[in-house]
């Protein structure tokens, strides 16, 4: 069959793979064990010889079938499932990290994920910090133990493109794991295969899911690292293809022992709600830019962060990688300005510290998700005190902006 469209591809997916009684949904399986009819096919699913399902923990028909849905999205090899998108990337690290190695990080990623790697900092494993929207700055982290780069696509809150084509040319020719967070844009915006990427993670909660009603991660190899060349991949995860080792052990070592596991229930409404995506995110970027271009002239802004205005500094290296800007943008207000009074009056956007809803989020970034960091930390990443980080929905235009018009009109000198 020709190769057919994003949307089409997933609004297919599990039909083509089969189903119960032509059912054009996987149906939810809740069960928590799977019987056989003799011991050698126990011990050959087991033993990962055969394909199959034994524990709940590790595996699920629906949550597989959710996983085929999103290594076609990212044109990928292997797709792993988890409850939430912290849970898939403590997983990685968990089952690819040792003592002593050395991991290179973007300063500017997202709150939660900062918290993670300096735990990890502090249980052994080296972790440098680096302004990723210039590879230069990467590469001069870089040591011999340097086991994995790990950058996001667009930063939240204050949209920092990193360097995504350079950094994967750096990875690639020194034969370092290449891991890009693509929640910002969803794979309908962007594929970090393109760009040289090992492995790549996902949010389901957000853009994918797209409801804000299910929980969800993923982490998805994209067949372009050969893990033979890896140190640490252990003895009975080396069957098979050597690209697909690092996933393998990611599902045993990280799925398995840890049990991040993602129910069947939410893949299923995951895996419903992302066959809408290309639809919500077309609406949701066309908002975005529409508010962004409507704040950015109005006299009580400041600054207004977003890929798809010319004033970004990265607007270019978006417009190059991305088919859209996202939904996410960041703005400031003039000084004196008081932003809790602006989003105390908003009525349409809900204060909230979800993103990729459906609908329109606000909230004070250095006063709620990047609180802990510190005001230190907080200034080095450009997060003031006035900046309000806004995920743009799928309302009427008109009405958000008459919403941010009249939530302005509130704001007044202090």
């Amino acid at each position: 069959m020709k190769k057919q469209g994003f949307t089409t591809t997933i609004l297919h997916s599990d039909r083509r793979r089969g189903t119960e009684f032509g059912a054009t949904h996987a149906p939810v399986h809740p069960s928590a064990a799977w019987g056989f009819d003799t011991v050698k096919e126990l011990m050959a699913v087991f033993q990962g010889d055969s394909p199959g399902f034994v524990y709940g923990r590790q595996h699920n028909p629906t949550v597989s079938a959710l996983e085929a849905k999103i290594t076609a999205m990212e044109d990928g090899a292997a797709t792993i499932c988890f409850a939430t998108g912290m849970a898939g990337i403590a997983a990685m690290l968990w089952a690819l990290l040792k003592r002593g190695d050395h991991v290179v990080v973007s300063s500017f990623v997202f709150g939660n994920t900062n918290s993670l790697y300096t735990t990890l900092d502090e249980l052994g494993c080296d972790v440098t910090f680096v302004d990723a929207t210039a590879a230069a700055n990467v590469e001069a982290a870089l040591r011999h133990e340097t086991r994995l780069v790990f950058v996001e696509t667009i930063a939240n809150p204050r949209t920092h493109v990193a360097d995504l084509e350079a950094i994967g040319k750096l990875c690639t020719a020194r034969n370092i794991v290449y891991v890009v967070d693509n929640t910002m844009t969803s794979p309908a915006l962007f594929r970090p295969k393109s760009v040289g990427a090992s492995l790549i993670v996902n949010s389901l909660t957000k853009y994918i899911g797209g409801h804000g009603q299910t929980l969800g991660g993923a982490v998805t190899a994209t067949g372009l690292y050969d893990w033979a060349g890896y140190p640490h991949i252990q003895a009975p995860y080396r069957k098979g293809a050597s690209t697909t080792w690092g996933v393998t052990q990611i599902r045993k070592k990280g799925l398995r022992d840890a049990g991040g596991t993602l129910s069947a229930a939410a893949a299923h409404s995951i895996a419903v709600g992302a066959e809408t995506l290309v639809l919500r995110i077309g609406r949701t970027c066309d908002n975005a830019m529409a508010l962004a271009k409507f704040l950015d002239a109005h006299p009580k802004v400041a600054k207004v962060h977003y890929p798809g205005l010319a004033s970004h500094a990265q607007h270019e290296r978006a417009a190059k990688l991305f088919s859209g800007f996202g939904g996410l943008f960041a703005f400031e207000l003039k000084e004196g300005l008081d932003c809790f009074q602006l989003l105390d009056a908003l009525q349409v956007v809900i204060l909230s510290s979800n993103l990729g809803d459906t609908r329109t989020l606000a909230l004070p970034a250095a006063h709620t998700i990047f609180f802990e960091m510190g005001a230190a930390r907080r200034a080095s990443m450009g997060i003031a005190d006035s900046l309000v980080r806004v995920s743009v929905g799928i309302e009427d235009e008109a009405d958000l902006i008459a919403d941010f018009e009249q939530g302005l009109k509130a704001c007044r000198q202090a």
